[in-house]
């Protein structure tokens, strides 16, 4: 491992649906590696944290998703694809379609024109049309989804989106062959991308040859959960991975649909915790409320700053992680944001990530921390040892919600 090559990315996910915002994150760092993630049967999709596709990422949770032309046998399983709680949607690299990709047929606005998503993060984009595609994950399947295929190629990217921050449009910038948003929401946009004018935020576009410009697009046929497009199992999912004990090369786990509507998937003794208005819970630490979020693609516990923690932020080559002398404990406390009176109490530690990074054979890592200012994002480390659950909003499912 060359541990120079280790990077925090923190992507918030900008939403506009019902004014809630989420977000998501990653983080990669030069080694070996690989990332499978296969089928296991059912309503169950095994999970693997490791290096990803690129064998360079810190605390990457990937999977295999099966892609077919809408109604035909034409299909093609896709590894590295990072499972990921903060967003919405199927997302894949067209080098990573391959051929299949001119299969997939496109999606057109009301002139005719092709709709391209510029998807946007706080610091990022993914740019490529929007194409239709049987999904298959386990014994499950959604037929027809609306997809984004990330291609630079089909048009060039607009000012307005580039000006959001830059573009991950390849296997190096990204870390990961695709994403698999499987949030609370349906689709990726909602609402206000369904609506023409000044407040449309901008994510869809119809492009002529070079010309792109921003088109209304109705939620349906926006970029969508494909869990949630299901036949069964459709109104949420359960990510259940082991406890890890200490930095390790990788960690297997399950990626289960559905919630009670079978054995594996009872919520059992799990509390329930509805967001608020800004999609978030609650937390407590050290005597203040902040947001926080559950984001299994963000690569560590991104939380406040140095001086709301005590803790170092790092200096290269771990810039964007926390960096304390000897590990430091917390206790935080998380409650519902709305809707009802859950609280859980959370004890996690904090490493210092130039060490951690050190062990050239690790790539999970379940002490690694970050700064994000005035928010918690309970990222991959969080979801050791629990099983977590991710109920969908109407009329998929009773949420949104988050329980554990």
């Amino acid at each position: 491992m060359n541990s120079a090559s280790t990077r925090a990315h923190l992507r918030a996910f900008v939403i506009a649906a019902v004014a809630f915002s989420t977000a998501c994150g990653g983080g990669s760092r030069g080694s070996s590696g690989n990332s499978s993630g296969s089928s296991s049967g059912g309503n169950t999709l095994a999970v693997v944290a490791n290096a990803g596709p690129d064998n360079n990422y810190a605390n990457g949770l990937f999977t295999t998703v099966t892609v077919c032309a809408p109604g035909t046998s034409n299909c093609q399983p896709i590894s590295g694809i990072l499972v990921d709680t903060g967003s919405f949607g199927l997302r894949i690299l067209s080098s990573a379609l391959g051929t299949l990709n001119n299969s997939l047929p496109q999606q057109n606005d009301a002139s005719g024109n092709p709709n391209v998503e510029c998807a946007q993060f706080v610091d990022s984009v993914l740019w490529g049309p929007v194409k239709s595609a049987d999904i298959m994950m386990a014994g499950e399947k959604a037929s027809s989804v609306p997809i984004q295929v990330v291609d630079s190629s089909v048009a060039a990217i607009p000012a307005a989106c580039k000006a959001i921050g830059p573009a991950e449009q390849d296997l190096k910038s990204l870390g990961a062959n695709g994403i698999l948003g499987i949030g609370f929401f349906v689709s990726d946009c909602g609402g206000a991308c369904a609506t023409a004018g000044a407040q449309n935020p901008g994510f869809y576009y119809g492009c002529s040859g070079s010309s792109c410009a921003v088109v209304a697009v109705s939620t349906t046929q926006q970029v969508q959960n494909p869990v949630a497009l299901f036949s069964r199992d459709n109104n949420g999912v359960v990510v259940q991975l082991p406890p890890v004990g200490g930095s390790v090369s990788s960690v297997t786990g399950s990626l289960i649909f559905g919630i009670g509507s079978q054995s594996n998937n009872a919520l059992g003794s799990a509390q329930i915790f509805r967001p608020d208005n800004n999609g978030n819970l609650k937390t407590l630490f050290n005597g203040a409320t902040y947001e926080g979020f559950l984001d299994s693609g963000s690569n560590a516990y991104f939380f406040l700053n140095t001086s709301a923690t005590g803790l170092t932020d790092c200096a290269s080559p771990a810039e964007g992680f926390y960096c304390p002398a000897s590990p430091m404990a917390f206790t935080a406390t998380n409650s519902a944001g709305s809707g009802s009176a859950a609280t859980s109490t959370v004890h996690f530690t904090i490493d210092n990530a130039n060490q951690l990074f050190s062990n050239a054979t690790a790539f999970v890592f379940p002490t690694l921390g970050g700064p994000n200012p005035g928010i918690f994002d309970w990222g991959l480390p969080f979801f050791f040892g629990r099983n977590v659950f991710v109920a969908f909003e109407s009329p998929a499912g009773s949420g949104p919600y988050w329980a554990y």
